[in-house]
């Protein structure tokens, strides 16, 4: 299993590590943390010294009820960051978290290599015939509604159901398009309730019948911290927990904040992996 990163084969086999690189103001967990260049440059430098094969870049916060912002000043946020990385690590594989068409492709043209769109396609009609012209992997997520109203009264009949019915859709749509390179992304907290991304994170095997790889993002969420009615800044084990049970459920990417911590679980689960 594996995916073409601007002519680099990344075997998705062996589960890889994707770091977060929060450039917004307002994330739930980092926002504001990394806004001038030495900052952001030692955050990645640390992430890849880690482990991390993968960057993942937002400038748009999608935390439950974000504000939201104009693409406009999306993309100044983004591109120069992009440029910076790429200038000072080459060799850098940078996925962009958004769900429009404009800035996949601005960042793409810049040097990014993954686009990751939180609405897997929903909130952008030109997204997927935008990433099928750049020919990049895409990570198809799914969630309920936007980040300002996602949270309000997520109810589904079979939340397992609907959302592989819902990515067998998008998977179809997209190889018509002739676009091989899918990840998909269940998107936990995005629309569903705690209960629902517990239900989720037990059946993940499931979404394997889908053949494509599986990226969990779970990462310091509150479906962990606010079962165990801690902070966000205290929920590392709990973090390192679920990307445990993700793993042995087949996820094969894990998107965190906490590279160092991720690899270990990856290595460590790697050892009873048959």
């Amino acid at each position: 299993m594996t995916i073409n990163c601007k002519g680099n084969l990344i075997d998705l086999s062996t589960p890889k590590v994707m770091g977060i690189l929060n450039i917004t103001p307002d994330s739930f967990f980092d926002g504001g943390k990394y806004k001038n260049e030495k900052d952001i440059l030692s955050q990645t430098e640390k992430m890849l010294l880690e482990g991390a094969t993968f960057i993942d870049v937002g400038a748009y916060s999608s935390r439950p009820g974000a504000k939201h912002i104009s693409e406009e000043k999306e993309l100044k946020r983004i591109v120069p960051v992009i440029d910076l990385l790429i200038k000072n690590f080459p060799k850098i594989i940078i996925s962009v978290d958004t769900f429009r068409s404009k800035i996949a492709k601005e960042t793409a043209n810049s040097g990014a290599a993954i686009i990751n769109d939180i609405s897997g396609g929903e909130m952008d009609e030109k997204m997927f015939e935008t990433v099928a012209k750049l020919q990049v992997p895409y990570i198809v997520m799914h969630m309920l509604g936007t980040p300002q109203d996602m949270q309000k009264k997520p109810v589904y009949k079979d939340v397992t159901k609907e959302i592989i019915s819902f990515f067998a859709e998008q998977i179809y749509k997209l190889h018509q398009l002739k676009l091989n390179d899918i990840i998909i992304d269940v998107g936990f907290g995005f629309g569903k309730t705690r209960q629902h991304n517990f239900e989720l994170l037990k059946n993940l095997e499931l979404f394997k019948s889908l053949d494509a790889p599986i990226l969990a993002g779970i990462s310091r969420k509150s479906m962990l911290y606010k079962t165990l009615d801690i902070s966000a800044q205290e929920a590392l084990n709990a973090t390192t927990s679920a990307n445990t049970i993700a793993l042995l459920n087949g996820a094969n990417i894990l998107r965190v904040h906490d590279v160092k911590e991720a690899v270990e679980a990856v290595k460590i689960v790697n050892q009873v992996s048959f």
